[in-house]
């Protein structure tokens, strides 16, 4: 690896360690404001629809769907259990919600068609006879020097204005113990400058139960810009570029249909002779344009003494502390010919071994970011980034009390999972009894 190519491996690791830094502090609890005034949208001005993204075969949930209203740049998600939210403003003129996945066929739906809760939209896989690809299928690695050359083409080279929902979680065995949530402002820089995209908080809020965070404080550092960071066309170094190509061995492995397009998987891994811990994982490529599409992988955590080093900050001093799992996802969403950075997720699981206690503490952190709007940035939007977050921030910091059901007005948000619902009704419960 080339001394350039050591220091972009390991500011990744310094800045967020793909993202997450877990600062393992005594716990002190602190009262949470749940009498915070509320910020309340004009709920006039649009319509919000709630239902399930579902395989039509079997039924079985579609998580992390692209769902985006036809003709503009309002999207959003299906979470890890299919459902959505999504709201759309009343002065569209006969709106289409448009959804697609990765080995499925799109699905358009008038919305006129649609009831305001409750409904199941079937995706269709494909059963498409994929063609037999020869001499590409044997040099998965030119296919990604070529996404690299192609990044100034595929991906926007204007400034861009984006607004996006942001969510982090934390999990003590298998109950949610902390969520905090955010509506934040990114402007999201052009691919072919080397300018740091920059957030702006707008809205954030945040609910935890520190009697079951035990002796422990989790901070999750970083917020925003972790999920940010995971653009692997926007931050290379962060991943590979060209010199760090040759840490990793690429494979083709088959051919699907996304978006009525054909896409390359291409399998990666680090090469046996690299003892750092690397990446492997899928990369999912547009056959026609080379552009990166989604890329799903995970921290090689085979050393957990080294991976250990790269996620934890503090932690306490009895008690060794290993990651179990490092899982990462990032999608981008085509428009006009032109690829946006659409949606991230972090998934974190770390192991306490405390000394001298019989049981040890399983720990489950997730991050994700998806961006719900965007348009073209102005000066005047720029300048409003002056009181932008740090690279550093800790969300959690920042917010205060979760409040009523339209704190969050017209922005569009994920929907959370029914486990992360319950456990803020636990919560909000035991908040009132004190």
């Amino acid at each position: 690896m080339s001394t350039q190519s050591q220091f972009s491996f390991y500011k990744l690791m310094f800045v967020c360690t793909f993202a997450l830094f877990l600062i393992l502090l005594p716990n002190q609890v602190t009262a949470i404001n749940t009498t915070e005034a509320s910020l309340k949208g004009d709920s006039e001005n649009y319509t919000e629809y709630k239902g399930k993204i579902i395989d039509k075969k079997n039924g079985n949930a579609l998580a992390y769907a692209g769902i985006i209203i036809a003709g503009t740049n309002i999207s959003t998600i299906s979470n890890s259990e299919g459902e959505f939210s999504i709201k759309v403003p009343n002065d569209l003129n006969n709106p289409e919600i448009k959804i697609s996945y990765i080995g499925y066929i799109n699905k358009s739906v008038p919305l006129a068609g649609l009831k305001s809760e409750k409904n199941k939209i079937e995706l269709e896989s494909t059963s498409v006879q994929l063609p037999e690809l020869n001499v590409i299928s044997k040099n998965a690695d030119e296919i990604i020097r070529s996404v690299l050359q192609k990044k100034g083409e595929n991906y926007f080279n204007t400034p861009t204005l984006m607004t996006a929902f942001y969510r982090e979680t934390i999990k003590k065995n298998r109950s949610y113990v902390s969520l905090a949530e955010a509506v934040v402002e990114i402007n999201k820089q052009s691919y072919t400058n080397h300018k740091d995209d920059a957030v702006r908080l707008y809205k954030a809020r945040k609910k935890a139960d520190y009697d079951k965070l035990d002796t422990l404080t989790f901070k999750l550092q970083g917020g925003p810009y972790s999920s940010l960071y995971l653009d692997i066309m926007k931050y290379p170094e962060f991943v590979f570029t060209y010199d760090m190509l040759a840490n990793y061995e690429f494979t083709f492995d088959h051919t699907i249909y996304a978006d009525n397009k054909l896409i390359y998987v291409i399998d990666f891994k680090q090469r046996d002779n690299k003892n750092e811990p690397l990446y492997y994982g899928k990369l999912y490529i547009d056959s026609q344009n080379m552009a990166l599409k989604s890329a799903v992988f995970s921290l090689n955590l085979t050393d957990k003494v080294a991976a250990a080093d790269l996620f934890i900050k503090k932690k306490p001093f009895n008690a060794r502390v290993y990651p179990t799992e490092a899982k990462y996802r990032i999608d981008f969403l085509e428009k006009d010919g032109k690829w946006y950075y659409s949606y991230s997720r972090i998934e974190l699981g770390l192991k306490i071994i405390w000394k001298k206690k019989l049981f040890n503490t399983n720990y489950l952190s997730t991050v994700e970011m998806a961006v719900t709007d965007w348009g073209k940035s102005s000066e005047d939007k720029s300048a409003s980034f002056s009181e932008k977050l740090k690279p550093t921030v800790i969300i959690a910091d920042e917010a205060s009390g979760f409040t009523d059901s339209d704190f969050w007005g017209e922005y569009n948000v994920i929907e959370p999972e029914k486990s992360i619902e319950s456990a803020i009704k636990k919560i909000q419960k035991k908040l009132e009894k004190k």
